[in-house]
């Protein structure tokens, strides 16, 4: 969900002439927010998506923004722009992935272990697992370099530049700069560029809760917390309104926003929307700068919703 030319987003009203969502960015500018608009050229600032892993993804980290340029220019073919791509996922269900180095002294403790240890404190189920999806991929024996972790659903990880990491299993949300820049470690048919690879990675050690990510909670919306990251380009806002509420109100901010609903079925209207638009689990609304939205409950069942956005 976003403009980026790989994954431009369709428009599915047929009342709207421009099918695309960067074309009808394009041909009104004022959509996006003043400081949004100066800021980032007039372009949208944010991915958003919804992953459902089974197969492991690809251990990978993002290049800052100078080093997103020098790739770009020197192999356009594997970095097709000059971004950066910090990312956040936030789980939708219980969500296993990889997330920086491990404390030494945890890497010094599987490196001395035997063939004769536990399958338990080996990992060595998830080390089959791996194995069996990627076989005789050398990326099954990150999990004993990087930190493991198990996302409780609503828990996040902000994955920033040059921070290697990987989503195992699970669903999740997730929100990134606009960028496809990826320099890829294992569990993976793709390219693998090792000398980049190597030269940018942040091999600071971390224990496994300080990847961890927390939200705050809104002091104004007993519904909204907020997870706002160190990068200007996005924040993402989770609304849980009970059954019991009749109607909720989308606050308007000075942005451009994208709404996911993940749970509940409501009939969405705004001051500018030609009727009520009705949306349910998987719906996605797009909403300009300095518009509020109205959602009403068409069943009294609780709402989980998503919120993408660029706080400036």
């Amino acid at each position: 969900m976003g403009a980026h030319p790989r994954g431009d987003a369709q428009i599915l009203d047929n009342r709207i002439s421009q099918k695309t969502l960067s074309q009808w960015i394009a041909e009104n500018q004022d959509c996006l927010g003043s400081k949004v608009n100066a800021v980032f050229d007039g372009k949208l600032p944010f991915l958003f998506k919804v992953l459902s892993v089974e197969t492991a993804l690809s251990i990978q980290a993002h290049p800052d923004k100078e080093l997103a340029e020098k790739l770009h220019l020197r192999n356009p073919q594997h970095y097709p722009d000059a971004n950066h791509k910090p990312e956040m996922a936030i789980a939708l269900t219980s969500f296993q992935g990889l997330c920086g180095f491990r404390p030494v002294k945890e890497i010094l403790t599987f490196m001395k272990m035997s063939a004769g240890n536990n399958m338990e404190d080996i990992c060595g189920e998830l080390l089959l697992q791996l194995n069996q999806q990627y076989p005789g991929d050398i990326g099954c024996f990150a999990i004993y370099f990087l930190n493991l972790l198990t996302l409780k659903p609503g828990e996040a990880m902000f994955l920033e530049a040059n921070v290697p990491h990987a989503y195992l299993k699970g669903d999740c949300v997730e929100c990134m700069a606009c960028s496809d820049n990826t320099v890829r470690a294992g569990l993976t048919p793709k390219f693998i560029d090792v000398s980049t690879l190597c030269e940018m990675l942040n091999y600071t050690p971390s224990p496994s809760q300080d990847r961890l990510f927390p939200s705050s909670q809104s002091q104004e919306d007993p519904y909204l917390s907020i997870y706002d990251p160190p990068v200007p380009d996005f924040t993402i806002m989770k609304m849980e309104v009970p059954g019991s509420v009749a109607e909720y109100k989308v606050k308007a901010l000075d942005s451009a926003s994208i709404l996911l609903m993940v749970q509940g079925t409501v009939a969405a209207s705004t001051p500018t929307a030609q009727g009520p638009i009705p949306l349910q689990r998987g719906g996605v609304l797009f909403i300009g700068a300095n518009e509020s939205v109205s959602l009403k409950l068409t069943t009294p069942k609780d709402l989980l919703i998503f919120r993408a956005c660029c706080l400036l």
